[in-house]
């Protein structure tokens, strides 16, 4: 991908990142503030239903395509696993989990990237990728394991860590679309698709919505603004004046801004255990994403636009 001359003001593109990792951050935090007073199935429909409404306007504006109907089979597959399935596993997760913890579990996604895209798409991963997949996988299993009464098998974490698993799906299914469509676009279509599948919470929502914190409500609101939409947006022109490697590098600060935020937002304090893992998770992440990949692929995949970096999305 061939980023654009910066605009002039030249620090626009950082501030259009800036936005973006604090937003997707603070997610974690929001998820919390919502599964407290609402059903985490109700948190994903009501989030997710405000996205979907603010993106119609902005799909207007821009006179944003329609899919072809040769790829709607996959656009709905990637909704289905990557809107629906990954944020009501990510949400019932969240109920124990606290928000900084979740950041990084969610953070070994790239990893079942890299699995799935050596399974499915004929890509390689070096040895020192193998092994950073091993020691994120360890820094997980340590998470996982970290029980409030001790070595004890959290069920939680393991949702969050499913909630990684069908990003990691999510990013490998997209990948032949972009081809044809922009990042942005495949985002929009996948909300819409993945919201419709939500449809089926709408008994009792609005009860919900009617006896819920106004605050909790507020919450999720935000979610669906900020962290669902605009972060997008500003990841996306962000992206059109940085190289590829340099906005992902960026994105390792997600799991660090979200447990700031939440410590700041909802008092959560990770445990020592719990960090300890994270790290590992990082330095695994990093092995993969630096140093794991291969020179060549058998059958490589040139897209018409280089797409998005992985996202700790919230």
């Amino acid at each position: 991908m061939t980023t654009k001359p910066p605009p002039s003001r030249d620090w626009f593109p950082l501030l259009a990142m800036a936005i973006t990792l604090i937003t997707w951050a603070s997610a974690f935090a929001a998820i919390r503030i919502g599964v407290e007073a609402y059903d985490p199935r109700h948190v994903a429909l009501l989030r997710f239903g405000t996205a979907s409404l603010v993106l119609i306007p902005y799909a207007l504006i821009t006179k944003m395509p329609l899919p072809q109907a040769r790829d709607l089979p996959r656009i709905i597959g990637i909704g289905f696993v990557g809107i629906t399935i990954y944020h009501n596993a990510l949400n019932y997760g969240q109920r124990t989990v606290p928000a900084g913890v979740a950041s990084f579990l969610i953070a070994t996604a790239p990893l079942f990237v890299a699995v799935l895209a050596f399974l499915f798409l004929n890509e390689r991963l070096s040895r020192w990728g193998w092994i950073g997949v091993l020691v994120s996988f360890g820094g997980a299993s340590i998470i996982a394991l970290n029980g409030s009464n001790g070595l004890a098998l959290n069920a939680d974490a393991l949702l969050v860590l499913c909630a990684a698993i069908a990003q990691g799906i999510f990013i490998t299914w997209q990948k032949p679309l972009l081809n044809r469509y922009s990042g942005l676009h495949i985002a929009s279509y996948a909300i819409w698709a993945g919201t419709f599948f939500m449809l089926i919470y709408v008994p009792g929502f609005v009860e919900a919505v009617q006896t819920a914190d106004p605050s909790a409500t507020l919450a999720i609101v935000y979610m669906g603004i900020f962290p669902s939409v605009v972060a997008y947006l500003c990841f996306s022109y962000a992206l059109q004046y940085m190289a590829a490697a340099r906005a992902a590098s960026f994105l390792y600060l997600v799991p660090v801004l979200a447990t700031f935020i939440a410590w700041i937002w909802v008092g959560e304090i990770p445990t020592i255990v719990s960090l300890i893992g994270g790290v590992f998770v990082m330095i695994g992440v990093v092995m993969v994403n630096w140093y794991g990949k291969t020179r060549t692929s058998t059958k490589p995949i040139i897209p018409r636009q280089a797409p998005a970096p992985h996202q700790s999305r919230g």
